[in-house]
């Protein structure tokens, strides 16, 4: 009897005891957090994030939980970015002197203009009064010039054709077209008459916003140049945009430099 007693008590004291350890449990759960409805349970678990994470939950982030990346400058471009007035708008001639120097490339920068136009789709064709860059050889198409397409040889930056070529041209649209070489009415390489091939100027460009947003991005010459030079391209292209009808704002920079605002 005293062992079947003890045998009872003991399942009596283990029932006890696990009932109290699930109601300790239950009381763990029922968290009451605002916004939830009383009794719901709410599992908490501690846990060190590794390493990676916690990084990832430091830096910022923008809209849709994407990383902000902040591009740290160089020493060189923060010291001539600070010879350049904040929000100041500059004359053509003084953006252009303080673009040179303000540039810290060891080699000769290519002179960048930047603009914001009104609406996307505008374009104008421009021929520039001074060459931007180095000088581009410019092919009248022929029969020498089809010659040179079937043996794989293009020693021309432009290629000019007339109507009466273009047949002729077509079964070479896969390499000319990659290239930007293939004659067009856009760009002013298909010249209608043949008398004004020779006076086709390889300055002559086409310039056109990018297909989503009214920004334009061209080349007005080397830092090397004369002043008055990109002055007088930079000039023609607002000449050939509407000037301050269609531009919203235009910069000016160097291949290592920071960007000046021009007037328009």
């Amino acid at each position: 009897m005293g062992k079947t007693k003890t045998a009872f008590i003991g399942e009596e004291v283990n029932k006890n005891k696990e009932k109290h350890q699930k109601a300790a449990h239950s009381k763990e759960e029922k968290v009451h957090i605002a916004g939830l409805k009383g009794g719901q349970r709410v599992k908490v678990i501690e846990a060190e994030l590794p390493a990676e994470e916690v990084k990832e939950s430091e830096a910022k982030k923008g809209s849709g939980g994407r990383k902000i990346v902040e591009k740290i400058r160089s020493k060189k471009y923060q010291a001539s970015k600070k010879m350049i007035e904040v929000g100041k708008t500059y004359p053509a001639d003084e953006a252009i002197k303080l673009v040179k120097e303000t540039s810290y490339s060891k080699f000769d920068g290519t002179m960048e203009l930047h603009l914001v136009l009104k609406k996307v789709g505008s374009f104008a064709q421009v021929t520039l009064p001074h060459q931007a860059g180095r000088e581009k050889k410019v092919e009248i198409a022929g029969d020498e010039t089809i010659k040179k397409l079937q043996s794989g040889k293009i020693d021309f930056d432009i290629l000019v054709a007339t109507p009466d070529m273009m047949p002729k041209l077509v079964p070479f649209a896969k390499i000319l077209g990659p290239k930007g070489l293939m004659p067009n009415p856009k760009n002013g390489t298909l010249v209608p008459d043949p008398k004004n091939l020779k006076s086709f100027s390889s300055a002559t460009v086409t310039l056109k916003t990018e297909k989503e947003a009214p920004l334009v991005h061209t080349v007005i010459g080397k830092n090397s140049q004369a002043d008055n030079e990109l002055i007088e391209n930079l000039e023609t292209i607002f000449k050939a945009f509407g000037g301050e009808k269609q531009i919203i704002r235009a910069f000016v920079k160097s291949t290592m430099s920071p960007s000046v605002k021009v007037r328009i």
